[in-house]
This record gives structure tokens, C-alpha cells and sequence, in this order.
């Protein structure tokens, strides 16, 4: 009447049955904890990418402000060199 497995036989498979579900167990919550890290750092790096963004876009008003600035300036100093050759050819003339 023996089905060719002894008790000895089924006690070490259904260890490694038993350990086998573990390591299923293991894998399932490693995944899950990976892919809740994927998500978390896929919402940082959106948040870091519009913040990023914001930055550029700042920056880029800046430069403008700058750059109009810049040419207000220029425009400022090309008129008091007018004004000022004008004061030096009138005393010119004086002399």
C-alpha cells in the first residue's frame, strides 16, 4: 500500500513548498514597495521639473528686463554725448 512517497519525502516537499510561497511573498512586497518608489520619485521628479520650469522661465523674464535695461542705458548715454559734444562746440565757438 505504499504510494512510493515516504513521510520523510512529503515533509521535505512541503518544506520547500512552504519556502517557495515565502519567496513569493518576499517578491510580491519588494515589488510593491519598488513601485510605490517608482511613483513617489516620479512625482518628485515632475514637481523638480516644473519647479525647473518656473526657474527658466524667471530667468528668461530677467533677462529681458535686463536686456531692455541694457538698451534704455545705451540710449541714456548716446544722448548725453550729444548734449555733451553740443556744450564742447559751443565753447569752441567762445574761444
Amino acid at each position: 500500500m505504499s504510494s512510493g512517497v515516504s513521510v520523510d519525502e512529503f515533509q521535505a516537499l512541503e518544506q520547500r513548498v512552504l519556502k517557495a510561497v515565502e519567496i513569493v511573498k518576499r517578491e510580491r512586497a519588494a515589488r510593491a514597495a519598488a513601485e510605490a518608489e517608482v511613483a513617489a520619485l516620479r512625482e518628485q521628479l515632475a514637481a523638480q521639473s516644473a519647479d525647473l520650469q518656473s526657474q527658466v522661465e524667471a530667468g528668461q523674464s530677467e533677462k529681458q528686463a535686463a536686456l531692455s535695461q541694457i538698451e534704455a542705458l545705451n540710449h541714456e548715454r548716446d544722448v548725453v554725448r550729444q548734449r555733451v559734444e553740443k556744450l564742447l562746440q559751443q565753447m569752441d565757438e567762445l574761444l
